[in-house]
């Protein structure tokens, strides 16, 4: 059975948005794009970081650990160079340093309940569920987020000692945010197993709205002509895991824990942001 590696998902989507439609957008951008599309990763391939364009990892670090704690404040993402979703912030006419009740609100309290507590206690307790779910869509709160959750929940399987998770997303900036939201799913995923002495299996993105932003097209174009040569992907390393502990406390790993090794990627492709008003 043949391995699948993002590497080449992430190309094949690629190649198939330069051929896609023109659809309007809210950025008044526009864009060409595809609906309803699936990406899988096999994680014996290696951490899934694009190798063909530098993806800063480091952001997506720190973004998965400021959801995990439950955070929505802003300070943490400026400490930790995390800029991006500045342009969303001031759109948002907001003031008080906040994104709203957006991804770390919904995680650690969807209406009072811990999720992010929940999966964890399946897992141990449970691990054969089907209901191995967390959701960030929440109706009754969108009106005080910045931007609704683009990747909006993720469930977890587990047979045979190995785990995977899949994600829901509605919304994928194919060439700025798709590849961080894969490299931050594939820690989530090597997190959880670690913790509970799993071994990570596959990563599978399941996408509603796929776009390439017509801004993005030289950049895309660059990409695909780098994609002759095979890169190794690299290898991540945890000295601690995501878990419940004794006293049924989430246990999450510190920046420090996570070390991302022989990441080799070729140089960055600048592109600019799109945020629509």
């Amino acid at each position: 059975m043949n391995k699948t590696n993002i590497e080449n998902e992430y190309t094949e989507l690629m190649r198939k948005l330069l051929k896609a439609p023109q659809k309007n957008d809210r950025t008044g951008t526009g864009t060409r794009s595809l609906f309803g599309y699936t990406l899988t990763h096999d994680m014996s391939e290696g951490f899934p970081l694009l190798t063909n364009k530098r993806v800063y990892c480091n952001q997506a670090i720190h973004e998965l650990l400021w959801i995990a704690q439950g955070r929505t404040d802003m300070q943490y993402l400026w400490d930790n160079n995390v800029n991006y979703w500045n342009a969303d912030y001031k759109r948002s006419g907001r003031t008080d340093e906040t994104l709203g009740p957006v991804y770390g609100k919904q995680w650690r309290d969807f209406s009072g309940v811990d999720q992010l507590f929940n999966v964890l206690h399946d897992i141990k307790h449970n691990p054969t569920s089907r209901r191995i779910i967390l959701s960030a869509w929440a109706p009754h709160e969108m009106s005080d987020m910045v931007l609704p959750p683009c990747h909006y929940g993720f469930q977890l399987y587990i047979n045979d000692g190995k785990i995977d998770l899949m994600w829901q997303q509605r919304s994928a900036d194919v060439f700025l945010g798709l590849p961080y939201d894969i490299a931050m799913y594939g820690l989530l995923l090597e997190m959880i197993a670690k913790g509970n002495n799993l071994k990570p299996n596959r990563i599978i993105a399941q996408l509603g709205d796929c776009h390439l932003y017509n801004n993005h097209i030289d950049q895309c174009q660059e990409y695909l002509f780098r994609c002759t040569d095979v890169i190794k992907m690299p290898t991540l390393e945890l000295n601690n895991g995501m878990y419940l502990n004794d006293d049924n406390e989430v246990v999450i790993p510190s920046f420090d824990d996570i070390t991302i090794s022989n990441y080799n990627p070729k140089k960055a492709i600048p592109a600019p942001l799109s945020v629509g008003k």
